[in-house]
């Protein structure tokens, strides 16, 4: 008697971010018929390979959705002041509607001052601490890209979040924090029960194996293992790192023989974060066309939630 080993369903995010973009496309046109070309210009300190990777795939997408895409490259020897002038000229600059400062900058930088320069209507990445501010709050402004991609990612596969036990593995600024109030936010697409815990908790397996979904987000490579896991759970990797440019993921593979679901090694979280960040800038161009008003909830910290379609680097 042969026995086989079941194999969970797989979450791919490409179908998720193509319908996002699709979507984005159409606005695109809309404002360019109105006299409006969208720009969104990328800041690169250095010439890291996977960073350099990055922005070249984030100015072909621009190219093909009909955005503007001015680039700065800066040399990993620019100083803080350096970085500073750029973003702020940037931010002043009227035919730019969206920022990316690609991460990591280098060692001898600060991220965050450099990020406290920019306009936080230009912050496509949804990372300005005026912007975290306001996704604490419930209040409009552009979402975290990779927690809304996740958000999207879910929705469209039709996995339901609300009332469910959702633990995110990972604390960072960049994912965890973020990820864990947008899901907890009361909407049909979240509205979760979320736990954070990290891996300064000993038994932090405790916690994973009690979760109904579990969102890893330590950037601890091979991390979570099938033993760490309730039998059936959906799993979604979003913390990853990089040995040169392989993709090392926090998910071990073998985890697939035993979670209901899981996003794939690669092609999984990934392009629902490049999509937002898009998703992101062309909101942000509308929003310089035709400022919305007040209690206008159209720049909104609401992840965007594609239909399904199915039926239905972070720190720890």
């Amino acid at each position: 008697m042969s026995t086989s080993m079941s194999v969970a369903r797989s979450l791919p995010g490409g179908p998720v971010a193509e319908q996002i973009l699709a979507e984005v496309a159409q606005e695109v046109t809309q404002l360019r018929a109105a006299g409006m070309t969208p720009a969104l210009a990328t800041v690169l300190v250095g010439d890291d390979d996977a960073s350099v990777g990055y922005i070249r795939i984030k100015q072909r997408q621009a190219e093909r959705l009909g955005f503007a895409s001015p680039h700065v490259q800066l040399p990993a020897s620019a100083s803080q002041a350096d970085l500073r002038a750029v973003v702020t000229q940037l931010s002043a600059d009227t035919a730019v509607h969206g920022v990316l400062v690609q991460h990591p900058v280098p060692r001898h930088l600060d991220f965050d001052r450099a990020m406290q320069a920019l306009d936080p209507e230009k912050d496509v990445d949804g990372m300005h601490p005026v912007n975290l501010g306001r996704l604490a709050l419930g209040l409009p402004g552009p979402a975290p890209c990779t927690p809304a991609g996740i958000e999207a990612l879910l929705a469209y596969h039709g996995v339901p979040v609300a009332g469910r036990g959702v633990v995110v593995l990972g604390r960072g600024a960049t994912l965890g924090r973020p990820l864990a109030m947008l899901l907890a936010q009361k909407r049909p697409t979240a509205n979760a029960a979320v736990t954070v815990v990290h891996t300064g908790v000993t038994d932090w397996p405790r916690y994973t194996r009690r979760a109904e979904i579990l969102v890893a987000a330590a950037g601890v490579p091979g991390l979570v293992r099938p033993e760490h896991l309730r039998p059936g759970a959906v799993v979604v990797g979003g913390g990853v790192r990089y040995s040169g440019r392989r993709l090392l993921p926090d998910v071990d593979e073998a985890c697939a023989t035993v979670a209901g679901a899981m996003t794939p090694r690669v092609g999984g979280v990934g392009p629902t974060t490049v999509a937002m960040v898009f998703r992101n800038a062309v909101r942000a161009a509308r929003q310089a066309l035709t400022p919305p008003h007040r209690d206008s909830d159209e720049h909104s910290t609401r992840a965007p939630v594609p239909p399904s379609g199915s039926g239905a680097s972070d720190g720890s």
